[in-house]
């Protein structure tokens, strides 16, 4: 049985669109004796502020990391922060920014179901999604499930909500990549090969796209996750290698929200460490050896 790496930096919590508090998802982190985690909730980085203030000394080692949901007129994009000062106004700027399009993006689908489709939720339930840290879509699929206007949040998707679209409400990948570099923080592409719904971008598409990230500041792409196919993760390598960009690894853990394995990122405990890995390990200052 392959063994996993003990690094996982894409993991979300409560804050975003995951299932388990910081402290229950620390929990796990211990438990799958991993050494050096993340937690990259959507446009929001209170979940690593909670993190921060629970570790202790003997605990795995951990950076700051945030994801932020992108688009523009030839795309959408979601870009990683990492190591960044969570106090920049920089940052401050740009979670707010995200936080107000996910705010609209939430009432705006809640008007269109009930206009559309005549699907309604009680007001109890209302006031607990807008009291949520930052809502999205799965919440509003989870409680179609829950009154049984869908049997699957995958079905709320595809057949309610993404009959609504947003042209503008969303932060330009350039907004989230300068605001994470100037808060000191190294901006990276999460799974690179996935675009909107079902859309896949590989070969000269991505390269595009990746040329044109980093005139924008991009530093690095995930090229081992847990989606990816073996052909999917060994272009994105040579990607990583050809622009010489950093590499990171994420499981893209949601707890029970998505069916990923907190830890399961395709890296081999066995497989060699890659040039752009080791890179970014020393830039958040991990020793690689440990792993």
């Amino acid at each position: 049985m392959k063994q996993h790496a003990a690094i996982d930096l894409h993991i979300h919590t409560t804050v975003s669109d995951g299932t388990e508090p910081p402290e229950v998802v620390l929990g796990r982190v211990k438990a799958k004796s991993l050494k050096l985690f993340s937690v990259t909730d959507h446009d929001a980085i209170k979940g690593c502020q909670i993190m921060q203030e629970l570790l202790r000394p003997e605990d795995p080692q951990f950076i700051c990391g945030v994801e932020f949901s992108c688009k523009d007129e030839q795309g959408q994009y979601h870009i990683m922060g990492y190591n960044y000062d969570p106090m920049a106004a920089s940052m401050q700027q740009i979670i707010q920014l995200g936080h107000s399009y996910r705010m609209k993006k939430v009432k705006a689908r809640l008007d269109f179901l009930k206009e559309r489709f005549h699907i309604e939720f009680p007001d109890f339930e209302l006031e607990h999604l807008y009291s949520l840290d930052n809502p999205g879509k799965p919440h509003i699929g989870n409680l179609m499930v829950k009154y049984g206007y869908v049997k699957t949040k995958e079905e709320a998707f595809k057949y309610y909500m993404d009959k609504i679209s947003f042209r503008n409400e969303y932060v330009r990948p350039e907004e989230a990549i300068m605001g994470i570099l100037n808060g000191g923080g190294i901006p990276v592409l999460a799974h690179p090969s996935y675009g909107s719904g079902e859309q896949l971008i590989i070969g000269e598409e991505m390269d595009r796209r990746l040329r044109r990230l980093m005139d924008f500041g991009l530093q690095g792409v995930e090229a081992f996750y847990s989606g990816f196919t073996p052909s999917l993760q060994a272009e994105m390598l040579a990607f990583a290698e050809k622009y010489d960009l950093f590499v990171t690894a994420g499981s893209d853990y949601h707890g029970t929200n998505k069916p990923v394995i907190l830890g399961e990122t395709n890296l081999s405990s066995d497989t060699p460490i890659p040039d752009g890995l080791l890179r970014f390990l020393e830039k958040v200052g991990f020793q690689a050896r440990t792993l």
